[in-house]
C-alpha cells in the first residue's frame, strides 16, 4: 500500500475530528494520532463502524471503527446534545462523519492525480462482528485518540487500498 494513499486519510481524519468535536464550544476535546499498525485481513470491529468502498485507479475500503460509547460521545459533540442509545440520529451523525473525512481525503487524492469513486457509507452496529476483505492486503490502522490520553475513546481508521491490476 502506497503512503500517498494513506496520508490524505490521516490528515483528513485529524482535521475533521478536531473541527467537529470542538464546534459546539463546549469542553475542548484533544485529538491525537496514535501509532500506525497493520492488522490481518480478518478483524473484529469495536461495535460501530462506517464502511466506505473505493473503486477506480485503486480498489479497497476505509472503515471508521469505534466503540458504542465513543460513537455516542462523537454524536453528542457534533449535535450539541447527549445521546444514551445508538438511535437514528447517532447513526446518521457517524455516517456523516465518515462522509466528511472521506470526502476531504479523496479531494486531496484527486488533486494528486488519483481517480476513483466512493460508495456511500454503510453503517454497522453490533457485538462480535468481523470484517474481512478479499483483496489480500493487510489493513493499515490509524488510531485517533479522543481526549487527553484517549479518555474520550478512540476511532480507528482502517484503510485497505491496492492499485487495480
Amino acid at each position: 500500500m502506497r503512503v500517498e494513499y494513506i496520508n490524505p486519510f490521516v490528515e483528513a481524519a485529524f482535521s475533521v475530528l478536531k473541527d467537529v468535536l470542538n464546534a459546539m464550544g463546549g469542553e475542548v476535546v484533544d485529538v491525537k494520532r496514535g501509532d500506525l499498525y497493520l492488522k490481518s485481513s480478518n478483524m473484529s470491529i469495536m461495535g460501530v463502524a462506517a464502511l466506505v468502498g473505493l473503486a477506480g485507479d485503486v480498489e479497497g475500503r476505509v472503515l471508521f471503527d469505534m466503540s458504542k460509547t465513543t460513537a455516542l460521545f462523537v454524536a453528542g459533540c457534533m449535535n450539541g446534545e447527549e445521546f444514551l442509545t445508538i438511535d437514528e440520529m447517532v447513526k446518521a451523525t457517524i455516517t456523516e462523519l465518515a462522509n466528511m473525512i472521506t470526502a476531504q481525503a479523496v479531494t486531496k487524492l484527486h488533486d494528486l492525480g488519483f481517480k476513483f469513486d466512493l460508495t456511500p457509507p454503510a453503517l454497522f452496529t453490533g457485538e462480535n462482528m468481523e470484517i474481512s476483505n478479499n483483496l489480500d492486503v493487510e489493513a493499515l490502522i490509524v488510531p485517533m485518540e479522543l481526549g487527553v490520553d484517549g479518555t474520550k475513546g478512540k476511532i480507528e481508521i482502517n484503510v485497505v487500498i491496492r492499485e487495480r491490476t
